[in-house]
């Protein structure tokens, strides 16, 4: 950490960049914001922001569960519960006896509920209030430590796998006749997603971690003409928003999460513009 501070002092000379919390939740910014571009490209093409909502209020109640079996750090019961969750909707979805959107539906505010009751007994849901919204301040060392670490793995499996998900996901079929097995590689992109979702909801928050998986692809997809543009765009679109908000945040003093959600927003208004004028 001693090196990422000296190269920001040297970097970026600015007094709002002095504090230790500020080069930390950079560097935090630096690392979630690439990860929601890339996997935000194919939520949204096929067509899962539903899912991906689901995930952030399945995390109520991974808090509640670690509550209750007394798990200090409650990221650990948050990861089990949204993996858990995930392995259900898909199994369930696989069974064909209703839409995905209606089970999802089914498993979403089931999740919401239960993490609300079980939290809100004898008045004890204020204390857990902070994860409705996130603290990007707040990341510590340890934090940043381990996001590296997703980073990098999300990185790998992402080259490794997107030829072979990005085929499933256009055409089952013909991925099936290649020797693709297509249920292997939903379940590896959802569970990623799961741990994705887990690990950043404290410092993004439960209310809008959706919004900054989709509307970053969203807005991309207005401009790109390609599959490689699609990605380009949709990751600066993200590190510029998460840059520009933080800084933001800092000086208007408001939630560095929801601030980055309205800059994304303007970047899809802005795209949307520039879509409709080139017809």
């Amino acid at each position: 950490m001693h090196l990422w501070y000296s190269l920001v002092d040297l970097v970026l000379p600015f007094e709002w960049m002095q504090y230790a919390f500020m080069k930390n939740a950079l560097l935090g910014v630096l690392l979630v914001t690439p990860i929601f571009g890339l996997l935000g490209t194919m939520i949204v093409n096929n067509k899962m922001a539903f899912f991906s909502d689901s995930l952030g209020h399945s995390a109520l109640t991974g808090i509640a569960i670690g509550v209750i079996l007394g798990i200090k750090n409650p990221v650990w019961s948050i990861l089990f519960f949204s993996v858990l969750i995930t392995i259900a909707i898909l199994f369930v979805k696989e069974a064909n006896t209703a839409s995905t959107d209606t089970i999802i539906g089914v498993f979403s505010s089931t999740a919401v509920a239960l993490g609300i009751v079980i939290l809100s007994r004898n008045g004890g849901f204020n204390k857990y209030s902070g994860y409705l919204i996130g603290d990007l301040l707040s990341i510590s060392p340890s934090d940043l430590l381990t996001l590296g670490i997703v980073f990098v793995l999300v990185i790998l499996l992402w080259v490794v796998m997107f030829n072979k998900l990005l085929l499933s996901s256009m055409n089952q079929s013909l991925a099936r006749s290649r020797g693709i097995s297509v249920k292997l590689y939903e379940y590896l992109f959802t569970i990623m997603m799961a741990v994705i979702v887990t690990i950043s909801i404290q410092w993004v928050g439960i209310l809008i971690i959706s919004s900054l998986l989709i509307i970053p692809a969203a807005s991309s997809r207005n401009i790109a003409k390609n599959m490689r543009q699609y990605h380009i765009y949709s990751v600066l679109i993200a590190v510029v928003s998460g840059l520009a908000g933080l800084i933001l945040s800092y000086f208007w003093g408001t939630a560095t999460g929801a601030t980055i959600v309205l800059i994304t927003s303007g970047f899809f208004a802005l795209t949307f513009v520039v879509k409709l004028r080139l017809g």
